[in-house]
């Protein structure tokens, strides 16, 4: 188990690195890799030893990793690799009024405003043919700010700061440089030279998106907050992480990072497809098997939590708005909305106070609506009692988000606790 402090640290680097989805599920494999996991490919037959440990990637962006113990009631830690954000349109560069700028798109349901006037890079995938005929894809990151979504100044607009509203199509295109000389193919194809990909015959497509340069960083007189972009949920993915890490291949424990959840799940690669259903099934050899499996397990279903706005309050339900660094959120809805039952959140509670974590409740108001999870979804497609848990946070979809410092740590010890049970 590791301690609190190379926890926490550890958490701000993983935000850090894990700038896309694409960028997330590498750095998940790494470290899966580090911790003696051995990858598997869907199209390949696997030969699974028991004692083993195992974990397969799909789309580069959809993370499973599991044990393979003689037990097979296993803990199940669900979290999703995406983030709102702005992605490039296939065919970006505008060039007018002096300067190129990119044409973008919306991904989920962000925060429009807090985009503007920030330092902002480029990160993604692209697909090219090689030398050989083949086509391949390879992940790309600028890392250094190169474009801005420049504010419109107050003296242009009086009443920026009664009722803004943003244009999806038309405010928020960043602008990259002055004149109108840019070469996209060119810009693209230095960019993997520079990743070190050589020899590049034609390129074909790319998914990326825009993120803010700044870093994770404590914040507070006492560094009680965190605050990064994608919190949301990339919180969840450490922590699920880390947890598959800590344990033996004896515990029965999965880790399951799907993609698209910020779009409804509906992919290949999302909750919603069948991903994590198939590579359940591959674990057992009959199908009474994986169903007898399915029904003594527990998906603990890990996304952030509304925590109470300060400056707010009416927006939160009474005695169910969460507090940060006050412990682990259980998350109800009684449309279904979110999984947890009483049966699913007894046992939370058990485990809880079992290794002294601190927990409390969000339900949020009855004349306001509510979000979904990946828990609902993974729950119907496959049966298994399903319970959603997130850690308290402010801003959420914002470019920025704010979360406790102490609340990740309080979720790593109740799935180690179930992992131990």
């Amino acid at each position: 188990m590791i301690n609190k402090n190379d926890f926490t640290d550890g958490l701000l680097g993983f935000l850090d690195a894990c700038v896309t989805p694409f960028h997330a599920a590498a750095n998940i494999g790494a470290m899966l890799d580090n911790a003696g996991f051995i990858r598997l490919y869907e199209e390949l037959s696997w030969e699974l030893e028991e004692g083993g440990k195992y974990y397969v990637i799909r789309n580069d962006s959809s993370v499973v990793a599991f044990t393979y113990p003689k037990r097979k009631d296993y803990v199940i830690v669900g979290a999703h690799t995406d983030s709102p954000t702005l992605k490039l349109k296939p065919k970006p560069v505008l060039k007018e009024h002096g300067v190129v700028k990119f044409a973008v798109e919306p991904y989920g349901g962000l925060l429009l405003n807090p985009w503007f006037d920030r330092d902002l890079s480029l990160a993604g995938r692209i697909g090219y043919l090689d030398e050989n005929n083949i086509i391949k894809t390879h992940l790309v990151d600028w890392k250094k700010p190169l474009a801005v979504i420049p504010s419109l100044a107050i003296h242009l607009d009086e009443k920026a700061n009664k009722e803004r509203t943003v244009n999806k199509q038309t405010d928020i295109m960043p602008i990259v440089q002055t004149g109108e000389e840019f070469d996209f193919e060119k810009f693209l194809t230095e960019r993997l030279h520079a990743e070190g990909v050589e020899k590049i015959e034609a390129l074909y497509a790319h998914e990326l998106n825009l993120y803010d340069t700044q870093n994770a960083e404590y914040i507070g007189v006492k560094n009680d907050f965190i605050a990064s972009a994608r919190l949301d949920n990339l919180l969840s993915c450490y922590v699920g992480l880390v947890a598959m890490c800590s344990v033996d291949a004896t515990s029965p424990l999965m880790f399951v990072a799907n993609d698209h959840e910020e779009v409804g799940s509906e992919s290949t690669s999302g909750a919603g497809g069948n991903f994590f259903e198939s590579v359940y099934r591959r674990i057992f050899q009959d199908y009474e098997s994986f169903i007898q499996s399915a029904r003594v397990s527990t998906l603990l279903s890990c996304d952030n939590a509304h925590a109470i706005h300060p400056n707010y309050p009416q927006k939160h339900e009474p005695s169910h708005a969460p507090h940060m660094n006050r412990g682990v959120v259980i998350k109800v809805n009684a449309n279904q909305r979110y999984a947890s039952n009483t049966k699913t959140i007894s046992k939370f509670l058990n485990v809880a106070e079992s290794v002294g974590a601190k927990t409390q409740y969000f339900v949020t108001r009855s004349d306001m609506g509510c979000g979904s999870t990946i828990g609902p979804i993974t729950a119907t497609r496959l049966g298994i009692e399903t319970i959603d848990v997130g850690l308290p946070t402010l801003a959420m979809h914002s470019i920025r988000e704010l979360a406790g410092r102490e609340d990740a740590y309080e979720l790593y010890k109740i799935i180690l606790g179930y992992a131990h049970l």
